[in-house]
This record gives C-alpha cells, sequence and structure tokens, in this order.
C-alpha cells in the first residue's frame, strides 16, 4: 500500500514540484478565509486556520485500503477514512467550524467514526482514536457530540445508523462509570476520580443524542436521553453554588475546596471552571449555581482574577477546553457587552505572534477553532443546536466561504484594539438586537456589520427574547430541524 502510495502521489516528480504542489495545496485551502487586520492578526488567524486543518488526517492508501481498529485491512469504498479523533478537545469547536468550511471531511470523518465502532470489540465510538489503536485518553463519549452536530447540520449520514452507535456508546457499563452514571444518574467519586466531570460531560453528551433522536423520529430513545441529560443537577451542591462530587451513598465529597484541580472528582479543571459547564441548560445551571446575581458576579470575579497572559491557572484556564464557552453565558445573563469584554480579551492576550501566543496545547484544532470562530465574532456554545453566540469580532474584516458556496461576510465599523463593544449589529443589512444567530442565519449566506465602541450599550440585545435559549428555557428551542420521520 505505501508503494501504491508513493507511486501515485509522487513518480514522475522532482522535489522541487512536490514542494510546489504542496504549496498550491495550502494556498487553495486557505482560501477559504478573506481578512483584513494587523500582521500579527492575519499571521494567528491563516496560522489557526492552518492548525485546523492537520488533524484529523487521511489514513487511507490510494486504493481505499487502511488497517481498522480491529488491525484487519478493510476497504474504504465510498469514503475516505481518517483518524486522529482527540474528541474531548475538538467536538467544541473544530466539528462545528468543519461543518461550515469543510462538510466534505467532516461527513468522512463521520463516517470513520462510525467504522471504527463497527470494528470496536466494545462497539464504541471514539474516545481518542490514533491510527488503528484507541488511546483511551480523556473522559466522556463525545463522538455522540460529533455525530449529532453533524447530523442537525444535514450532512449525508444515516439518522438510525448513528443513533444505533450513539446509544450503544452510552451503554456501555464497564466505560469511565457509565454503569453506575445509568443505575445512580451520577458516577460517584469512591470508584472514579473524575467522578464529577464524568457526570456534566455524560449530561452533555446525552442531550446530543436526545436531539438526534428526535430527528430520527424515535422519540421512546428521544425520551430516555432526555431524562439522562437532567443527571447533571445530581452533581450540584445547592448549598454552595457549585458542582461538587457525591459518594456513591449520596453524600457530598468532604474537605472539598473549589479550585483544586487534584483529588477533587474533576479533570483537568476544577470545580469552579467545571460548574459552569451545562451547555444544554444554561438556565437551569443558574438557578441551581443561586440565581442571575450569583452566577454574574461569579463569572465577573473568576475573569477578573484570571491572570493578563491567560497562562495556567486556577480561574478562567483558557489552555484547557472545559471553560472554552464561558465567556459566552454573559450573554444568557443579560450582560452581552461582559461576552464582547472577556472574548476579545482573550484574543487579545492568549493569542498572538511571539513564544507565549497559544496559552496551552493545540489539542487537534481546537485551540485555533476557538480564535477562528471568534474572529468572525460568534461560537458554537452547545454543539449540535441550533445557536451560535455573538461575541465581538477580533479581526476588522473578515470573509468566509462556506461548503455550499455561500458566504459568511463579516465587516466592522469603528473596529479597534480598544472599541471592543458592539454599539450596534446590522445582519442583513437590517438592524439586529439578539445575543446569538441561528444555524438557518448562517448557513443560507449572511452580512454581518458590526458598529464598534469602546463604552458598552447596557440596551443591546439584553431582553429575555433576544438572550440564547437553553434547554429548559419556555417556548424557546435549541434546535435546527426536529421531524417525526424517518
Amino acid at each position: 500500500g505505501a508503494l501504491k502510495n508513493l507511486r501515485a502521489e509522487a513518480s514522475g516528480y522532482s522535489f522541487d514540484r512536490l514542494a510546489a504542489r504542496a504549496g498550491e495545496t495550502w494556498n487553495k485551502e486557505l482560501s477559504v478565509i478573506e481578512a483584513n487586520g494587523t500582521d500579527d492578526q492575519l499571521a494567528m488567524l491563516y496560522t489557526s486556520l492552518y492548525h485546523t486543518m492537520i488533524n484529523p488526517c487521511v489514513y487511507t492508501d490510494v486504493d481505499g485500503q487502511y488497517r481498522g481498529l480491529d488491525h484487519n485491512i478493510h476497504k474504504a469504498d465510498d469514503f475516505t477514512n481518517y483518524t486522529v479523533f482527540s474528541v474531548w478537545d475538538p467536538y467544541r469547536a473544530l466539528h462545528p467550524l468543519f461543518n461550515i468550511i469543510n462538510r466534505r471531511v467532516n461527513t468522512d470523518i463521520a463516517r470513520s467514526m462510525l467504522k471504527h465502532c463497527e470494528q470496536s470489540v466494545h462497539k464504541a465510538l471514539p474516545i481518542w482514536s490514533h491510527m488503528a489503536n484507541e488511546n483511551w485518553c480523556m473522559i466522556g463519549y463525545h463522538s455522540v457530540s460529533v455525530l449529532a452536530d453533524a447530523v442537525a447540520k444535514g450532512l449525508p449520514l444515516d439518522k438510525e445508523e448513528v443513533l444505533k452507535a450513539m446509544v450503544s456508546s452510552s451503554t456501555i457499563p464497564y466505560l469511565d462509570g457509565t454503569g453506575e452514571y445509568m443505575e445512580k444518574g451520577y458516577v460517584a467519586l469512591d470508584h472514579n476520580g473524575s467522578a464529577a466531570s464524568l457526570t456534566l460531560e455524560y449530561a452533555y453528551d446525552d442531550w446530543t443524542i436526545y436531539h438526534t433522536a428526535l430527528l430520527a423520529g424515535n422519540r421512546s430513545v428521544a425520551d430516555t436521553y432526555k431524562k439522562r441529560a437532567a443527571n447533571y443537577t445530581n452533581v450540584f451542591d445547592t448549598n454552595m453554588g457549585y458542582a461538587r462530587p457525591r459518594y456513591a451513598d449520596g453524600r457530598w465529597k468532604e474537605n472539598f475546596n473549589l479550585l483544586n484541580t487534584h483529588g477533587e472528582g474533576f479533570i483537568e479543571g476544577n470545580a469552579l471552571n467545571y460548574s459552569f459547564y451545562v451547555p444544554q441548560d444554561v438556565d437551569n445551571m443558574i438557578r441551581l449555581m443561586g440565581g442571575r446575581e450569583k452566577v454574574l458576579a461569579d463569572l465577573t470575579d473568576m475573569f477578573e482574577k484570571t491572570p493578563g497572559d491567560y497562562l495556567w491557572n486556577d480561574y478562567y484556564n483558557h489552555a484547557n477546553e472545559p471553560v472554552h464557552h464561558v465567556p459566552f453565558l454573559f450573554n444568557r445573563l443579560g450582560m452581552p457587552s461582559l461576552t464582547q469584554k472577556w472574548t476579545r480579551d482573550i484574543c487579545r492576550n492568549a493569542y498572538h505572534d511571539k513564544v507565549t501566543g497559544l496559552v496551552g496545547n493545540e489539542d487537534v484544532g481546537q485551540m485555533s477553532a476557538w480564535y477562528m470562530f471568534n474572529c468572525a465574532g460568534f461560537y458554537p456554545v452547545a454543539p449540535s443546536s441550533n445557536i451560535y453566540n455573538i461575541g465581538s469580532p477580533c479581526v476588522e474584516a473578515l470573509s468566509i466561504r462556506m461548503s455550499n458556496g455561500k458566504e459568511i461576510k463579516m465587516t466592522t465599523e469603528n473596529w479597534s484594539e480598544e472599541n471592543v463593544y458592539i454599539k450596534e449589529l446590522y445582519v442583513n443589512g437590517k438592524k439586529y438586537d439578539k445575543s446569538y444567530l441561528t444555524y438557518e442565519d448562517v448557513q443560507a449566506g449572511i452580512t454581518l456589520h458590526f458598529v464598534m465602541s469602546g463604552k458598552p450599550n447596557y440596551k443591546r440585545a439584553v431582553s429575555a427574547d433576544a438572550r440564547p435559549a437553553s434547554l429548559s428555557s419556555p417556548g424557546k428551542t435549541m434546535f435546527y430541524q426536529i421531524s417525526d420521520s424517518k
């Protein structure tokens, strides 16, 4: 297979011609975005776009053969097989970005994940898939989120096949506390050191399965997973207003420390970080944490105590993914100006063309995908929903050519490093008073014109109707196309 690849891809070419062809290929791929900004911003933007296109990577010979998870040789007849699925990281922004700018690749990635599940002795979707191996690194069964977002965004996948793989992956009783999670509604700390993190992340994953079941017309599965999606409530100590692990007998963890990152039931984060991880139901999270005023104060305190360079810390730790959606929670609290302030601050200080210009591991494209969304001024807080939260555009102007041939065109007025606040926003030429966009808006082709200011506009996008929906929001939906039909 390697010899066939060599002959097909390099035979008859000189080194210089191969190098030139590689440059032509990259220029074509990177031309999906055109932007105006400073040299530093453009360096970050195009470097970030480049980073998002390195992995996941092709793992198929030119004749379609590849080594599967079962270590047998398989043939990919109608798709290109991919590998390097660090799913805990890139489900948040990388794969949602692909659903806008590279749908063909994400379709092949989804099909590769389904083949992984088929070849798995556990019948499990990827956790951290690397070549023909499952590394079992990090937590959750977040491939379900990747697949759910792909289905919700209309990628050509068989909904019933996807749902079957999701249910299989989420019901393996010996997988990282899943059996106990299904029995008790939470993972107990006496049995797993990542217990609270697991419970919170499983609940989000179950919400994405709920959405896919609705789209597949399977009400029985939808009802089951809607209930499971509420399991996050079982690890919220409402007396202290934060997520907290509990033991198998129901007791809360003793001698609990909100900021410790080790031995407290959380992985790669602490209780402060993880308490805000309920992207599927922000409204109820706010209630469990003590109400709007308390959560607003807690969030504000969290950002104000964060070091200005955003390097590793116990508060807003951008170097690790569980907090990547957190700056956008101010939108739901009716304070979009604070989302605008802090997203721009992160872009300016955590992403720049210096040695410390990436505060953490690239994490297979997630860090860069976060930056790219924020350059455009919006971000997918809860992948598989139809909602993008509006932030503050990190470059002066940007156009994105989507896979469907349509365009996202973002322009600004009075943009500067100091003017981080949105005075007015015009969507397709009309004044827009919401703190979110929908997928319907974006995929049809959209023009965004931000009028920026150095002062917050406390009247814009603050009403209840202007805020993004949540699972428990009355009369609102987070979903794109719900259908009772198969």
